[in-house]
């Protein structure tokens, strides 16, 4: 029997307002806003590229813009109910010059301008992409950290005291840590990984990494050894956007993946608690749904959330060693544990790939708990097993088969996350094929399928979105436009454009695949992202993703 439970849109979250808001200026009158003004500061001036918030008394919706080259910000008139609301806003360097309050009205638009100082802590503002960018060190010495980004911010480890030997410890007992812990919510792993460092290697890298960490903390002092570098802020088409976030009801959800259905209805994995969520962005109303139990004892949470052809919702389910499907008509959930001899401790299931199941039958699933690849049919309930790498452990090479994704006859492709491989398994034969991707060690990561079977996937580690024609064989390759994004998914939109995001700059990308040129927009807060979606049913589109560490989802509609 399926839990379900409601939660109300609210009642967890009480803000406290102290000023009312200016009102100057003259109304926009097509189309008319129902909030606008200008934001300026003693040292710029009119200010492009603020991130101006604002959130309604009591609801657990936030709605942003972005000012343009005149400083100024407009938020469109059916956006906003009438009523109290409380503005913040994002722009390095700088804070809202005291708490601002703006009454929207029902007759006619209301004039509200801000004014930004100085912050007094600029290191509370930085990205994790900004304190890389700012630490000294090489690439490779900072490259390590990508792999702690998923847990913590940067600024918990350069705000530390720790000198080597300090270091040294937290690394251990991190690493006892699964995947899906935070700060807020630390689960412990059964066992280690296969196929990953051990021994007089793994120590000889955390000693390094120890090292490099002390000598970019606050170890020696009260201020960093080292200038505090920003990112710019958004200008012209970047500008253009409207963005919606939905909090979520408890601050240990982690919408990992979110995904939306052909009724506009956002649905979210937990990526570290036992439940699937949905969202009715109309209302921001959300619902959970108790996922069952596999493994008791071992950690929750699911890492995937993916759709078939009839639009029912599947999971990898991590530690709990199987895959579940939920019937969204039925609200009723179906699992299937792998077999005890590839179902171990270190099991960890993290994809599934059920697109093209109708095909034979079949969904393809991954184990990173020692880089093996299943195959589930559906009638039998029997999984087959390939350990692609099995092989090469001997030569030394780590292997991490992350990703899993069908092509429209239901063969499978893979991304080897520790290398550069693509991967692919014969959906007839079994026969597996091994395509090299043209960036040494460019940790391909999340991956998409277009309508005419070109895999879509993120260079996590070549800082690079990438694209194999499963037809032709031939590889594409565009570098994102700073250092340091790290795209972590891409998705194709209906016009032929690839939408990326990071979990170390807070900022989308938009790519033209025809020009190469790319669009960034950023974010209100610091979102961790990771799964990406688009939903191209819309005009323009709308970019979708879940706030892996803030517990909220966000819609990015761009207004061209």
């Amino acid at each position: 029997m399926t839990t379900r439970y409601v939660l109300a849109a609210g009642a967890w979250m009480v803000l406290t307002l102290l000023q009312p808001g200016s009102s100057a200026g003259p109304a926009q009158a097509q189309p008319a806003p129902a909030l606008t003004g200008q934001v300026t500061s003693a040292e710029e001036g009119l200010m492009e590229g603020v991130l101006v918030s604002v959130k309604k008394v009591g609801s657990t919706i936030t709605t942003t813009v972005v000012t343009d080259a005149q400083g100024r910000y407009r938020f469109p008139g059916p956006r906003l109910t009438p009523g109290p609301y409380a503005f913040s806003v994002r722009a390095v360097g700088y804070e809202l010059e005291g708490r601002r309050i703006a009454d929207v009205g029902a007759n006619g638009p209301v004039t509200a301008d801000l004014r930004l100082r100085k912050t007094q802590d600029l290191a509370a503002q930085l990205t994790n992409a900004e304190w890389l960018a700012s630490m000294p060190g090489t690439e490779d010495q900072k490259k390590v950290l990508l792999g702690c980004v998923q847990c913590h911010t940067l600024e918990r480890t350069v705000r530390s005291t720790h000198d080597a030997a300090g270091f040294l410890k937290v690394q251990q007992r991190m690493g006892t840590y699964v995947n899906q812990s935070t700060p807020l919510h630390i689960q412990v792993r059964r066992a280690e990984r296969l196929l990953e460092m051990r021994g007089e290697e793994r120590q000889r890298a955390r000693q390094a990494l120890a090292e490099f960490l002390s000598t970019v903390n606050l170890k020696g002092g009260s201020t960093w050894p080292y200038e505090l570098k920003t990112l710019p802020r958004p200008t012209g088409r970047g500008t253009r956007v409207v963005i919606t976030e939905y909090d979520l009801p408890r601050a240990t959800i982690q919408p990992h993946d979110v995904i939306v259905d052909p009724d506009g209805i956002a649905w979210y994995c937990n990526f570290g608690e036992q439940t699937l969520g949905k969202l009715d962005p109309r209302t921001g109303r959300v619902t959970e749904y108790r996922v069952p139990e596999l493994k008791p004892g071992f950690p929750t949470g699911a890492l995937s959330v993916r759709f078939d052809r009839d639009s029912n919702l599947w999971l990898g389910m991590m530690f709990q060693g199987g895959i579940a499907k939920f019937d969204r008509k039925k609200e009723t959930f179906s699992t299937w544990s792998l077999p005890p001899e590839v179902n171990r401790d270190m099991t960890q299931v993290n994809m599934t790939s059920p697109s093209s199941s109708h095909v034979d039958g079949k969904v393809w699933t991954n184990n990173n708990g020692f880089a093996a690849v299943h195959r589930l049919d559906l009638a039998s309930g029997k999984f087959e097993t390939w350990e692609p790498f099995r092989e090469g452990v001997a030569k030394g090479r780590n292997h991490n088969i992350y990703d899993v994704i069908a092509d429209s006859k239901n063969n499978v492709y893979f991304t080897d996350f520790s290398n550069e491989h693509i991967g692919r398994i014969d959906g007839k034969t079994g026969v597996l094929t091994l395509f090299t991707i043209p960036t040494p060690r460019s940790a391909p990561r999340r991956a998409q399928m277009d309508a005419s079977d070109r895999l879509w996937f993120a260079e996590y580690r070549g800082n690079k979105i990438g694209m194999f024609d499963t037809r032709t064989e031939a590889f594409t390759e565009w570098t994102a436009p700073r250092p340091w994004s790290q795209p972590y998914d891409v998705q194709l939109d209906k016009h032929g454009e690839a939408w990326t995001g990071s979990m170390l700059n807070d900022r989308v990308l938009r790519l033209d695949t025809k020009t190469g040129a790319f669009t960034e927009y950023l974010l209100p807060r610091s979102t961790n992202i990771r799964r990406v979606f688009v939903d191209s049913s819309t005009t323009p589109v709308a970019f979708w993703v879940g706030s892996n560490h803030g517990a909220s989802i966000v819609k990015l509609e761009p207004l061209d």
